[in-house]
């Protein structure tokens, strides 16, 4: 045994960003804690961070380049021989002179890879394919695409100032199982009591009763898909009752008139029966809203995957601008990270708004947003021929066979490609139909920096973690993979130089900082920048650029600030930049320098949203909607002996009610069909913490026995083969996978059911 080490770093885990304190003998990881110190997190942790050393140490996770066998089987290669393989068969499809036969699919765990996200853009601009996928389109885009169209960029996403506020409504989100989202905060448990102990009161919305509906002082039982009806409703009260205060953003607001005449038809009477809460009740929550004195709305996942995403994200903001708690302490503020906020470069209080739909998908005309086209659509890119049909797809940590739409046929389409790579850690369920899999290293082996997940913290923080532990000689960090690949795009071939390539990747960056108007940068000499930004290379040097010319940075010697790379590198449990402050005009980047309050896009969509007013349920009809849980993060921590242990749960949850009324009984299977698929079995578990008429299975599960033995093990069922493809919101092209349509039926007692 040698001397035991302390190293502290950034759980890379989650979106709670929480410090930990990791012991190490040698390569040995001995302990994980949570850091007492931590600036942010304060000793806080949740169990996927102590499963980071059964990550590390996990055998299944994958150590060198895979090759595909005829056989189908993959065998060891070594990363010459598979960027030899890359670069033979991914030039001869580009070669063909259609740049968009390659597509790129981006998972989850990217956003907490600093190196993804500085490289991956690169190689995907590399690919010059308009065939761009992520999560995102299965997840967030709605509140990001909304936020854009009100506030000017995407990243502009109002979080509740959850420390200091008297009220907190929450709709379509499990903060303690999430530990938050798009609301970077740890210890939501604490947070959400401290609430109520500073004599606050906090309100959840959600077709479950979840862990965080429990710890609130009330929660409504709201049908799926129906959220944006019930905002509406508030908004309405708020005009009716003349209860719309903007207060200090009374000067900044365009469009209060179109909201007002738009909320009209939707009355708290209107809309009591299709939300099925009560009118009285709707009423109240709009006045206990505009009556606090600090107050915020919050929705998140399940407001966002739903027919009506944008328009629920879209009003959420409303009603906190209406009620004079946007962008004031306690209400709904705008963060201002340390690197990478374009809310905070260039002249502030101007810009030039967002745009989507600058191009569509091929099969169905899918506009893009963000750079990307909905990953609904991904499967049909493959399957149809023409020009522009996807023959070669990129994935980079994600496995969209568990997480995207009908991902039955996302998978059988994966079987059809001409060449498949992927970057991943495991063999999965996506990685499987891959022809060659390059690893990654482990977490504790690379550098940390929550750049996109700072966008979104209840307080402003920074906090850098260098590795742990030495780098692995035979696992290069990802920033060197990405820029392998985008070599390899380029025309430069598998052995493209490296270094020559990050140095042009930091000078163009260099370059757009010291060229952007009201850039503290500007006008400095490109070389100069670069010159004291050595000897760093890699993600460091990018960072530490962002970091300097951002608005706590050194701005290298202009006098304005002291942040940098070196400074948190000096500081192991992270600076306090200090609490969330008012930030309009200055954070806004629209065209009109204003808040639209009515967007053209989502007034537009509106008369959509009122036809759901006349609809009629059919008797007995069930909805299906997910859950989120603390010990998971969509597929992708199941093959973690201590985050799977204990009670199965990956169960179809079912009111006592309906179970009745089916034949259901708890802890026996059942059979669930939607209009894309079939899941033969499932475990049936009655409880009253779910509504009449709505069913609930959590995602991403669904493991297939492969390289995964513990996941293997755990499989549960995939929910996503219920979800429908064809359903999105109309506005932002986001995947509805809440509220999906299903009919549940008992599976006999011995009968033989298929996976």
């Amino acid at each position: 045994m040698g001397e035991t080490a302390l190293a502290y770093r950034t759980c890379p885990l989650c979106e709670a960003t929480c410090g930990l304190e990791i012991a190490t003998d040698g390569d040995d990881v001995v302990s994980v804690r949570g850091d007492a110190d931590d600036v942010f997190s304060a000793g806080f942790i949740c169990p996927k961070g102590v499963a980071l050393k059964q990550l590390h140490d996990d055998p299944d996770r994958i150590r060198t380049p895979l090759l595909r066998q005829r056989d189908g089987s993959f065998a060891a290669a070594t990363w010459d021989e598979a960027f030899d393989t890359i670069d033979r068969r991914l030039t001869a499809i580009l070669g063909d002179g259609d740049r968009n036969a390659v597509g790129v699919y981006v998972g989850n765990p990217s956003a907490h890879n600093l190196a993804n996200l500085l490289y991956g853009p690169a190689m995907a601009r590399s690919l010059g394919t308009r065939n761009l996928f992520s999560a995102s389109t299965v997840d967030q885009y709605p509140k990001q695409m909304a936020s854009a169209l009100m506030f000017g960029t995407g990243t502009s996403v109002p979080v509740p100032d959850i420390d200091r506020t008297d009220y907190l409504l929450i709709l379509g989100a499990n903060p303690l199982a999430s530990n938050g989202s798009l609301l970077t905060a740890p210890n939501m448990r604490g947070r959400l009591r401290a609430i109520r102990r500073r004599g606050g009161r906090v309100v959840v919305v959600d077709p479950r009763r979840s862990r965080t509906a429990e710890e609130a002082d009330e929660h409504f039982f709201i049908r799926p898909g129906t959220d944006a009806l019930l905002l509406f409703a508030m908004v309405h009260v708020l005009f009716e009752r003349s209860l719309v205060a903007l207060a200090a953003l009374a000067d900044h607001c365009e469009g209060i008139e179109a909201v007002a005449e738009l909320a009209a038809d939707f009355a708290p009477a209107a809309v009591a029966d299709a939300c099925c809460i009560d009118a009285a009740a709707i009423t109240r929550l709009a006045c206990e809203l505009a009556g606090a004195e600090r107050a915020a709305v919050y929705g998140r996942i399940g407001t966002c995957t739903q027919e009506f995403g944008a328009l629920c994200s879209w009003l959420v903001d409303v009603l906190n601008a209406l009620t004079g708690n946007l962008d004031r302490a306690g209400g709904a503020m705008f963060p201002k990270a340390a690197a990478g906020a374009r809310n905070a470069s260039g002249l502030p209080g101007q810009g030039r708004g967002a745009r989507f739909g600058r191009w569509q998908s091929r099969v169905r005309g899918l506009d893009e947003i963000f750079g990307e086209l909905p990953v609904a659509c991904l499967a049909e890119e493959i399957e149809t021929p023409g020009e522009g049909q996807i023959r070669a797809l990129i994935t980079v940590s994600g496995n969209p066979v568990l997480s995207t739409p009908n991902s039955r046929r996302l998978e059988a389409a994966l079987a059809t490609l001409e060449l498949m790579v992927s970057l991943d850690v495991y063999v999965n369920e996506t990685t499987r139909h891959a022809d060659v899999i390059l690893p990654a290293p482990s977490p504790l082996r690379r550098s940390h920096y929550d750049l996109a997940l700072y966008q979104f913290a209840a307080r402003n923080v920074a906090n850098y973690s260098p590795p742990v532990l030495a780098g692995d000689p035979l696992v290069p960090d990802e920033w060197v993979t990405l820029l392998r690949l985008t070599g390899v795009a380029a025309g430069q071939g598998p052995a493209a130089d490296v270094d020559a390539l990050d140095d042009a990747i930091a000078g163009e960056l260099v370059r757009r900082e010291v060229e952007i108007e009201g850039s503290r940068l500007q006008g400095r000499s490109i070389a100069d920048v670069l010159a004291a930004l050595a000897p760093r290379r890699g993600p460091e040097r990018l960072l530490d650029l962002m970091l300097r010319a951002g608005p706590y940075g050194d701005g290298f010697g202009d006098g304005e600030g002291d942040l940098s790379l070196a400074a948190l590198e000096a500081a192991p449990h992270g600076i306090d930049l200090g609490p969330l402050q008012p930030r309009i005009p200055e954070v806004l980047r629209t065209a009109s320098g204003r808040i639209e309050l009515a967007p053209r896009a989502l007034v537009d969509d509106v008369p959509r949203l009122r036809a759901a007013l006349v609809r009629r349920r059919a008797p007995g009809e069930l909805v299906l909607v997910g859950r989120r849980q603390l010990r998971s993060n969509n597929s992708w921590m199941h093959n973690l002996p201590m985050l799977v242990s204990g009670p199965q749960r990956c169960t179809l949850q079912v009111n006592p009610r309906d179970a009745e009324r089916l034949g259901l009984v708890h802890g026996e299977l059942a059979r669930v069909a939607g209009r894309a698929g079939v899941l033969e079995s499932v475990v049936v578990e009655v409880t009253d913490a779910v509504m009449e008429g709505v069913v609930s299975i959590p995602h991403g599960w669904g493991h297939a026995d492969l390289a995964q033995s513990v996941a293997g093990a755990h499989a549960g069922v995939n929910s996503n083969v219920l979800a429908d493809e064809h359903e999105v919101d109309a506005v932002s092209g986001n995947a509805v996978l809440s509220g999906i349509p299903v009919a549940v039926a008992p599976v006999p007692a011995g009968a033989v059911v298929a996976a």
